[in-house]
């Protein structure tokens, strides 16, 4: 039994260092193929763009600035840098225009007390965007998909009716990947996109246009979705603060493709990526159930905080960079020194089985598969035919969506021997880390173990999301904060989990930790 464990474990750190062997060569090969620092977005001229969006909202209300005034900036700032960036898609200008001019005529007029507006109407006003795969009346609706790209949405997602109630104008929708499904924003409807400090640089996935749009500063805040880091991956990717909230605190109506299960439906979270912290708690008192007590005050200084800076040494992922690493030690020393708050490190082992977790509890006992999603419902794609056309570039899809329909029956089935296992696991996990959080914890984690990789590049370490999926499937609310770049002037930061239902924790620690590193780091401004 010894000399077959001291096996086990020479294959396994035999394979690791393989792995390394293979990534270090990759990058290196890839940083030949995308060398040079690419091109970085163009400096913002307008300052109004560097406002959050409760600052736009509270000057348009109290007729300091005009809603057309706001709109005319934002759609300028569109034109002058997506053509580098690619993270628009699909524009209502013009209607946006009457809806602004609206605005701003219901504000003259004064019918409304400005209490009252900020009350009932907090963002009236303000542009924002959302990806391709929550709906807009009257926009597309492809998510990414070339068999949707003539599908226009018959009604609004209640997310983004929520948001129109509150007086915001949708004004624009954001790349995504293939069906949603990949870390890397790139498909055969728009293309792909590119991170805003050097083009060479993904945006993440799936919610990477917007996370892109909102670190180019094209609107006043964004929505996106999030199933297994979808939200967090490229709000860290492009240096903006985004919220994955408890599961079915948002609704997840409209977003296409629906969860198969009603697990999935709890993994799926819906919410905002911004520039400031500030935007968080409103924006999410907008769009989320009032169970989540988002008016409770909270004290950072009566909080208990821990953090994990690795996940323990997965199987085929990255390890966290010494940049990231970094960041935890400035953490600790900065609530030493400003609240004298003592920081905890944790060491939870199962954080290794991260990937393996997500994937066994995104089975489905009888759902659509891939295959069929890909046909958009209507029949089934063959992958191997599939393939052989991408090949010569007559394909629908892009090459991961395919690989995606390979790898489908890999690993365990529903309601196998290793799918109960990853299922207990999960569920212990859960339990261990709702013991540790309680009603007053927080755990910070990496949410990324790199900063954002070249283009492509994500095909050599495809199972990096594990740092924040294993989020999704322990059903917590979870933040990611942004802290400033690396050395390679590439955004950084972590990611702030509290229990369930606590998300309000999670959203004041953002606001500490931008009060202290800054948070979202703009392009060049000429005043």
């Amino acid at each position: 039994m010894a000399r077959s464990n001291s096996l086990r474990l020479y294959v396994r750190q035999t394979l690791r260092v393989l792995y390394g062997i293979v990534e270090v060569f990759f990058h290196w090969l890839f940083g030949l193929v995308y060398g040079g620092s690419g091109k970085s977005m163009p400096p913002i001229t307008d300052l109004l763009l560097l406002e959050s969006a409760s600052s736009i909202a509270y000057k348009i209300r109290t007729r300091k600035i005009t809603s057309v005034q706001v709109l005319d900036s934002f759609i300028e700032r569109i034109g002058e840098v997506n053509p580098l960036l690619n993270c628009v898609v699909a524009d209502r200008f013009e209607q946006a225009r009457k809806e602004a001019r609206a605005a701003d005529e219901l504000i003259e007029s004064g019918a409304i007390p400005t209490d009252k507006l900020a009350q009932e109407k907090p963002f009236l006003g303000v542009p924002f965007t959302t990806k391709d795969c929550i709906p807009v009346k009257g926009m597309i609706h492809s998510s990414g998909l070339v068999k949707r790209k003539n599908i226009i949405a018959a009604e609004d997602a209640k997310v983004v009716a929520s948001l129109r109630r509150a007086g915001a104008i949708p004004i624009a929708l954001t790349n995504v990947s293939e069906l949603c499904m990949w870390w890397e924003s790139a498909n055969n409807v728009h293309g792909r996109s590119n991170n805003p400090y050097n083009t060479n640089h993904i945006v993440g996935g799936s919610s990477g246009g917007e996370g892109c749009a909102q670190a180019a500063a094209i609107s006043a805040f964004g929505i996106g979705s999030d199933i297994g880091g979808s939200i967090r991956m490229p709000a860290f990717f492009n240096g903006v603060f985004g919220h994955k909230p408890s599961p079915g605190a948002v609704p997840n109506h409209g977003q296409y493709p629906e969860p198969v299960t009603d697990e999935q439906a709890r993994f799926l979270g819906v919410g905002p990526l911004c520039r400031r912290a500030e935007d968080l708690l409103p924006l999410l008192k907008v769009i989320a159930d009032p169970k989540l007590r988002l008016d409770e005050p909270v004290d950072i200084k009566k909080l208990r905080w821990f953090y994990q800076d690795t996940d323990g040494g997965s199987f085929f992922v990255s390890p966290v960079t010494q940049d990231i690493r970094a960041l935890f030690g400035k953490i600790v020393a900065h609530l030493q020194k400003a609240h004298r708050i003592k920081m905890a490190k944790v060491s939870y082992k199962r954080f290794s089985k991260s990937g393996p977790m997500w994937f066994a509890n995104m089975k489905s006992p009888n759902g659509p598969s891939f295959q069929e999603q890909l046909a958009n419902l209507d029949g089934s794609i063959n992958p191997w035919l599939e393939l052989a056309k991408w090949t010569v570039r007559l394909s629908e899809h892009t090459f991961i969506g395919i690989m995606t329909c390979l790898a489908e029956k890999g690993g365990c089935s529903y309601g196998d021997e290793k799918y109960e296992y990853l299922v207990k696991e999960r569920n212990e996990f859960r339990r261990e880390l709702l013991d540790l959080l309680g009603d007053d914890g927080v755990l910070l984690y990496p949410t990324h173990p790199t900063a954002a990789p070249y283009h492509n590049e994500p095909l050599i370490k495809p199972f990096n999301f594990s740092y924040t999926a294993v989020v999704n499937v322990l059903g917590l609310p979870s933040t990611h904060c942004p802290m400033g770049l690396d050395k390679n002037g590439l955004p950084v930061g972590v990611q702030v989990i509290a229990a369930e239902g606590n998300d309000r924790l999670c959203l004041a620690v953002a606001g500490e930790i931008e009060k202290a590193f800054g948070g979202w780091v703009p392009p060049a401004i000429k005043a």
